[in-house]
Formats: structure tokens, C-alpha cells, sequence
């Protein structure tokens, strides 16, 4: 069983079609059939079944395609270990992060870290709270930045940066827009804009207005920041958001007004993997970030 044979496999498997595989790839129909053929007979049973001009997994092809998947990821990034390990300061450190800390804390952070570390790259990846913990947990990342931090799991370790309160957004005609604070509950009969529901930062908002004793009257939903300060600042509503996220972009036509009570705070921090090494760029960036938030908290 050759890794060529596993990287074609995973290739016809995806697309369902071995001619866009081999185009995909840069290599001639027939090898890849040949080395598919060959790699069934290794195993003794066919992975594929032909539907017209198009390939589908047999039953048992589904089950070896996600063991070979995993497979495939601990080799690349045992590959990828091996090349940091002759030069940690030239890799690529891969990171998730969530919307809500695009704006003002990732930028912040990754342009500190590049003054000090030029020659490493990024690749970055935007994704929902429940997407970034799964793909920290099966290897498609090894670092999220995540705000809130999840519960406790056994597979993830968790690094808090720091801690922010969740602030009123208001449109800069209303009513409580010239105080310096507010209770939640003086919101109540105002209409909300709020994340869609499944989104981490809808149950965070749903869960404060419960506490404060009323149920938010959801007139609009936006999926990311900018759409959300749009809507605040069009008169549609009020929101509920993060503090780092307004600190340079609150819309035009806007007020942010601190919460008295209840206070509603959220951690913001790193996940990475309990059970793995993680590769020494990203030992490297972890390392720094910590250290970035550690000496800021000094000055606060």
C-alpha cells in the first residue's frame, strides 16, 4: 500500500468521477485506475461501485476513506513536524477563528507576531464555535481562537487571553444612548438584532436577557459583525456584542453602552489539542500570544 495509492483513493472518492480526479490531480486516467485497482486487490475487496460515467464508495469504501483520511493528516503533519523541526521560524501556522474576533483581536495579535517573526505565514480559517472545537478535535486545525471558551473537554486544552464584557449596541437616537450605563432590563421592549440561533454569541445574548428576567424580541438576525452594527445603526434594533469587537469599527449612527447588571462576560482564549504535539511554528505563535496578553493585562 503506497501513500500514492491512499491520495488518489481520497481524490476519486470526493469527486465520484476518476476523470476530474486525474485532471485534478495532473496525472493520466488510466494510472489512477490502475493504482485504485491495485490498491483493491491489496485489500481484496472493490472500494468503488460505477454509476454510469460516475464512481460511488461501497459500503466498506466509506469506512476505509475515513480511517484514510486521518491516516493521510497525522503523515502530512508528521512531514510538517519533520521541516519546522530543521527551521521552526520559516512554517505556516494554521489558525481558526470566529467572527467575532476578526475585527479588532485577530489583526492585533497576528501583526505583533509577524514584527518578531516575518519570515512565518498564516493560514487562516473563519468558522462557527461548534465548527473550530471539531476541527481542533480531527486534525484540520491544531489552534482556534474561540470566545466564549468551551466546557472542559478531555480532547482540548484551553489558554485564556483574556476577559471582556458583552456591551449594549445601541442606535445613537435612542433613548439610553447618552447614559453611561444601563440594566439589561431597560432594554426589554426593545426590538433585538441578534447572531442566528446556534451561534454562540445568540445563546450568550438569550441566556443574559433570561437572566435579567425578560425574553429579547428578535425582530432581525445578521450572521456576521458588520451586518449586525448595520442593522443597530438603520434603526432596526438593539444588539448585544462583544466589547474587542466594537473597539474600532462600531458602526456609524451607533452608541456602545456598558451593562451594569447583570455583568456578561465571556473568555477569549485558544483551544489546541490535549492528545497531539502540535508543530513548533504554532508552539511558537501560542507561546507569543500568551506572553502579548500577559504583558497587556499589566497595563489594564
Amino acid at each position: 500500500m503506497e501513500l500514492r495509492q491512499l491520495r488518489y483513493f481520497v481524490e476519486v472518492a470526493e469527486r465520484e468521477h476518476i476523470s476530474e480526479a486525474a485532471e485534478h490531480l495532473h496525472v493520466a486516467q488510466s494510472a489512477i485506475s490502475r493504482q485504485i485497482a491495485n490498491l483493491e486487490d491489496e485489500l481484496g475487496t472493490p472500494l468503488f461501485e460505477r454509476v454510469g460515467r460516475n464512481v460511488k464508495l461501497t459500503p466498506i469504501g466509506k469506512t476505509f476513506l475515513e480511517h484514510t483520511i486521518t491516516a493521510l493528516k497525522a503523515i502530512d503533519f508528521a512531514a510538517k513536524q519533520v521541516e519546522e523541526y530543521l527551521d521552526p521560524a520559516k512554517g505556516t501556522i494554521k489558525i481558526g477563528f470566529p467572527t467575532s474576533l476578526a475585527s479588532y483581536v485577530l489583526p492585533t495579535v497576528i501583526s505583533a507576531f509577524k514584527r518578531e517573526y516575518p519570515d512565518l505565514q498564516f493560514q487562516l480559517r473563519q468558522g462557527s464555535y461548534r465548527f473550530l472545537i471539531d476541527a481542533v478535535k480531527n486534525r484540520e486545525l491544531n489552534l482556534a481562537f474561540l470566545g466564549p471558551l468551551p466546557p472542559k473537554d478531555e480532547a482540548i486544552q484551553s489558554t485564556i487571553l483574556f476577559t471582556e464584557n458583552i456591551a449594549a449596541l445601541l442606535p445613537a437616537n435612542h433613548p439610553l444612548a447618552k447614559r453611561e450605563s444601563i440594566q439589561l432590563a431597560d432594554l426589554r421592549n426593545d426590538l433585538f438584532v441578534l447572531f442566528p440561533d446556534g451561534y454562540i454569541l445568540h445563546k450568550v445574548a438569550m441566556d443574559a436577557c433570561r437572566a435579567a428576567g425578560f425574553l429579547p424580541n428578535v425582530i432581525s438576525e445578521g450572521e456576521d459583525l458588520d451586518a449586525l452594527k448595520g442593522l443597530v445603526a438603520a434603526g432596526i434594533g438593539v444588539s448585544l456584542l462583544p466589547e474587542s469587537s466594537l473597539y474600532d469599527s462600531a458602526a456609524r449612527f451607533t452608541i456602545k453602552v456598558p451593562i451594569e447588571s447583570p455583568t456578561i462576560p465571556r473568555t477569549v482564549g485558544i483551544i489546541s489539542p490535549i492528545n497531539r504535539e502540535i508543530a513548533p511554528s504554532e508552539k511558537i505563535f501560542l507561546e507569543f500570544v500568551t506572553n502579548f496578553y500577559s504583558r497587556l493585562s499589566q497595563f489594564q
